[in-house]
């Protein structure tokens, strides 16, 4: 694998080797970063992927500074997956100058869920995002791959590709769960043994929602607000759990969704946020 840390070297590494193949990521990996990878692999000519923990996505209140990072662990890892080269610029390199010009997503879905909890998320991870892909593509065609754990961050992706026609296939990873079903994280890392045992319950309770709201003349206000009420009584701190449309995350005008529902889900559990969604 070969590992670089300059934008000029990056595309000299990338040179004369076909399609690449790309998964951005912000370090501490684990078997769900692993999934992708995999993933770009049969895509591609060339598998990239990248570490770098973007300051302009967390607001300042949240764990920048304590975000884990794991680079030997790391490197180790996506070279065993068998990523070709990885992308792992310092922060000067990226941002030479304060990041005046950003990208502005969609508000109809970038300001709500997500948005609406963590201002100003989603541009900070289209503003990077379309960075990489600069740095990464530089205007040739290729493929990146994103999960769906984040799904909401996949869709704002998917929909700023579209509108700059950027030459880039995005595809979308499976969720990638432990034994017991919890979502793999890197805040998992923040979980103490009890809190990890009882993490679980997240995606317990979003599967719950998305079978009641299959119900016949199910009221989802109430469904939901019964989804957090449950939560709240185990302990945890939720910032939503709703039913959406899959296409645009607006809530349904029925339960017929052509494109179908997902269930997602935001709560603080100890000192982790934990987010979840179930497609359905």
């Amino acid at each position: 694998m070969h590992i670089v840390h300059r934008i000029s070297d990056l595309r000299a590494a990338l040179a004369g080797r076909g399609r690449p193949a790309f998964v951005p990521t912000m370090g501490n990996l684990h078997a769900g970063h692993l999934s992708l990878v995999q993933q770009a692999r049969a895509a591609g000519d060339v598998t990239v992927a990248s570490i770098f923990v973007n300051r302009l996505q967390f607001l300042p209140h949240e764990d920048f500074d304590s975000y884990p990072r794991t680079w030997e662990a790391d490197c180790a890892q996506l070279e065993a997956a068998g990523c070709d080269v990885l992308f792992a610029p310092r922060e000067s390199e990226l941002y030479p100058q304060a990041q005046t010009f950003k990208v502005q997503p969609d508000p109809r879905l970038a300001d709500i869920l997500e948005g609406q909890f963590r201002p100003g998320f989603f541009t900070g991870v289209s503003t990077v995002v379309m960075k990489l892909f600069a740095c990464v593509f530089a205007g040739s065609p290729g493929v990146a791959v994103f999960g769906r754990k984040d799904y909401q961050q996949l869709l704002v992706i998917r929909h700023m590709v579209q509108q700059f026609a950027l030459p880039i296939d995005i595809l979308a990873g499976e969720t990638c769960r432990a034994e017991d079903g919890l979502a793999l994280s890197s805040r998992n890392a923040y979980l103490g043994p009890a809190e990890r045992a009882e993490a679980v319950q997240l995606v317990r309770a979003l599967r719950a929602l998305a079978d009641a709201a299959l119900q016949p003349h199910a009221d989802l206000a109430a469904l939901e607000e019964g989804a957090m009420r449950s939560l709240r009584a185990r302990g945890w701190q939720p910032d939503y759990l709703t039913v959406r449309r899959r296409g645009d995350l607006l809530p349904p005008e029925g339960r017929a969704e052509p494109g179908g529902l997902v269930a997602l889900g935001a709560a603080r559990l100890g000192g982790a946020r934990l987010i979840d969604n179930l497609e359905f």
